[in-house]
């Protein structure tokens, strides 16, 4: 078992509606398929059993994983300090070879969404991020050469 996992209010919530789903409607469709997979005749031959004990099974192990995950999580404190990125904090960037600008929310692995602008602080991008204040330039080297980023704006 390994540390604690930071998260915001909504990741929390999120992982805990997901949890929610897999112990009550996905257990109980589970079960169902189960039973009318045995019905089907004998079990020892029967694909159709075979698959829907598997993903009983699967349910049964990713309720297990995110139970252990929720059992380490510390909510991230509103009171992080605001003048500098860590996580918790929108980030707005100003690309210093375009002069594109984009917003980021620095999250953990487990609340990344890339679609939602939300990026881990263990990514490229957001590790290199971390610990620099407003008007800061953050050069980060990725796989596709150096990046740089005008701390334009950090929030909360």
């Amino acid at each position: 078992m390994s540390g604690d996992i930071y998260l915001t209010q909504e990741g929390y919530e999120k992982l805990v509606s997901e949890l929610e789903y897999l112990k009550t409607v996905k257990r109980r469709a589970l079960s169902k398929a189960v039973g009318e997979a045995r019905a089907h005749g004998d079990i020892s031959e029967n694909a159709e059993y075979d698959a829907a004990k598997d993903a009983q099974g699967h349910n049964e192990k990713n309720i297990l994983e995110l139970e252990e995950k929720l059992s380490r999580v510390r909510i991230l404190d509103k009171d992080i300090p605001h003048d500098q990125v860590l996580i918790g904090a929108k980030v707005k960037l100003m690309d210093m070879d375009t002069e594109e600008e984009m917003e980021y929310t620095l999250v953990s692995e487990l609340e990344a969404d890339y679609n939602q602008n939300k990026i881990s602080v263990t990514s490229p991008v957001g590790e290199g991020l971390l610990g620099h204040k407003e008007g800061e330039i953050a050069e980060i080297k990725v796989p596709a050469g150096l990046l740089k980023y005008k701390i334009v704006k950090i929030s909360r």
